[in-house]
């Protein structure tokens, strides 16, 4: 039995650690940072300063990882264009919302499931972005994505205690997304 606790007090140790280290490199990533790695990505979903620092898009996680915790509303919204654009940043997606505090978690799972089913809404055809948090966020998907999308907003609005629009505010997203599609084509 006293195993059994050292060996559970020794996960919670370096569990912590771990959360320590994502915060302290995230922490000091600045907002100019973040939109110039999503520029270089090809995500024209915000304006700013180019920045010294071009490694950033090359790290997914902990690009993940900031955006989800940034202060900005900007650039946490820019998560679902991130999502949209580049489908195989997905695969990184469980591992960062784990290291989250339970705000930005909740952030990175709402913006990652809109980024779902605004995707098979609006690119069909594209490579489609997996549904990891349904779940967790007790949602029943169906095939109606306007109705995925209203009670993603509904659950969204419940789980922050934030009076958004969440779903005008996943509507927005997609909308600066798609300007920024035709943008590059035009």
């Amino acid at each position: 039995m006293s195993g059994g606790l050292g060996a559970f007090k020794n996960f919670i140790a370096r569990e912590s650690v771990r959360y320590n280290l994502v915060m302290s490199r995230t922490s000091a990533i600045k907002g100019d940072q973040l939109t110039n790695a999503l520029q270089i990505l090809g995500v024209h979903f915000l304006l700013g300063r180019q920045s010294k620092d071009g490694s950033l898009h090359k790290q997914p996680q902990r690009l993940i990882a900031a955006l989800a915790l940034s202060n900005e509303s900007r650039l946490r919204l820019s998560l679902i264009p991130l999502f949209l654009e580049h489908p195989e940043f997905c695969v990184h997606v469980r591992t960062v919302a784990k290291k989250l505090n339970p705000s930005a978690r909740l952030t990175l799972q709402c913006y990652y499931s809109a980024a779902v089913w605004l995707g098979q809404k609006y690119q069909p055809h594209r490579k489609s972005v997996p549904d990891y948090f349904s779940k967790e966020l007790n949602l029943v998907p169906t095939t109606d994505l306007e109705k995925n999308l209203y009670e993603l907003a509904k659950r969204h609005k419940e789980l922050s205690g934030a009076q958004v629009d969440w779903l005008g505010t996943y509507q927005h997203a997609a909308q600066i997304w798609q300007k920024g599609l035709e943008l590059q084509k035009g």
